[in-house]
């Protein structure tokens, strides 16, 4: 294991913060949570404190530890994950929860229920302890995501818990300090969207679900989407977004024709970009390089899309760590198009939309349960 995570796999108990995010793995092998404790146990700033083989152990340890983050498992014996996690809640409200399965299509089927249930996020799994014990990716992605959720943790550690609501979970991590007041533009959109563009990553698809919800019926146009997700999930996010908000979605494949009224996910390992045939507007898909650590990217989409439609662009950027999506609507503003960010008090991470936001390119930047009323009116042809 030494090496796994960087230099950082030496640091030992005693050198250890004073305060170190404080950590539960819940896993049915003795194996994988070891590999996972070793790899959290290599930063200073993490400590786990409690390790346990069901749901219900984890409830019941719970109940008598202070934890920030959980790592949960999916399928375990006695409790699986799923039926443990409203129960988690029900203790620590506050908790911050990442699911960890393997990439089969139940599994992300299952993690998507998760995420509209409470859970903050998701982190797909090596297949095997063996796969595990070489995963430097899987250990990189790890760390990153804890230190994000329990850094999250402490800025309402303290403050009262905001009421859980199973149609909208995402408000859970609603935030009681003050937004940081940020530079808001002048839509230079002058005509109705022929398109609207929303790109997303942590906490992206309980945000989709209430933003496209909200959007239904209203919405005439086009909507492109692109979701940090690996392949399995994407396909089974496209299912979801048709059951439950209305909205006729496919995953994207090449040579796919726009059509209105229909939602365009990208493939999960695939950018997803658009290019205007004569008065068609066909879906193309690449492997090209990761862009901002990601494949799927915001920014190629976003590009494609401003040079397909010109200044008749809508985008939206969701929550989401990273700042995928800026260069891309710096490109869709120049254009004349229009960009629109939901607010850090909704965001589950605050990376995606504040990075547009900082940049002054927003000419609105909003709580989530007000962008599908705007994406409404804008795409009426409203004022802005």
């Amino acid at each position: 294991m030494t090496g796994l995570v960087g230099k950082s796999m030496s640091v030992s108990a005693t050198q250890k913060n004073d305060n170190p995010i404080r950590v539960m793995v819940v896993d049915d092998s003795a194996v994988v949570r070891g590999l996972i404790t070793r790899m959290l146990e290599a930063e200073a700033d993490i400590s786990v404190v409690s390790s346990v083989g069901n749901g219900k152990m984890a409830v019941d340890s719970l109940a008598r530890n202070e934890v920030e983050v959980i790592v949960l498992d999916i399928e375990m014996p006695v409790m699986d994950g799923l039926t443990a996690l409203p129960k988690l809640l029900e203790v620590d409200r506050s908790i911050r929860i990442v699911m960890a399965s393997t990439l089969t299509a139940r599994n992300a089927d299952i993690s998507l229920r998760a995420l509209q249930a409470g859970a903050v996020d998701y982190i797909p799994k090596p297949s095997s302890s063996r796969e595990l014990s070489g995963g430097r990716d899987f250990a990189k992605e790890l760390v990153e995501k804890v230190h994000i959720h329990g850094a999250a943790r402490r800025k309402v550690k303290g403050a009262p818990s905001v009421a859980y609501s199973k149609p909208r979970p995402v408000s859970r991590t609603a935030q009681p300090a003050q937004p940081k007041q940020v530079s808001i533009r002048q839509s230079a959109l002058k005509d109705r969207p022929d398109i609207i563009a929303i790109g997303s990553s942590t906490g992206g698809p309980q945000a989709l679900f209430s933003v496209l919800k909200g959007m239904y019926g209203k919405v005439k146009q086009p909507v492109v989407i692109t979701q940090h997700m690996p392949a399995t999930f994407t396909k089974i996010l496209a299912e979801h977004i048709n059951r439950m908000t209305g909205w006729d979605c496919s995953e994207a494949s090449d040579g796919m024709v726009i059509e209105a009224g229909h939602v365009y996910l990208a493939p999960g390992d695939f950018h997803m970009t658009v290019e205007a045939k004569g008065v068609q507007k066909v879906l193309h898909l690449d492997q090209n390089p990761p862009e901002n650590f990601c494949r799927p990217a915001v920014d190629p989409m976003l590009r494609s899309v401003s040079a397909a439609y010109g200044r008749k662009v809508l985008t939206v950027i969701l929550t989401g760590m990273g700042s995928d999506g800026l260069k891309g609507g710096e490109l869709v503003v120049k254009n004349g198009g229009d960009l629109i960010a939901q607010d850090e008090a909704t965001s589950v991470v605050w990376g995606m939309p504040g990075a547009v936001a900082n940049a002054g390119i927003c000419s609105a930047v909003l709580p989530l349960e007000e962008i599908s009323s705007h994406v409404v009116k804008v795409a009426a042809g409203g004022a802005l």
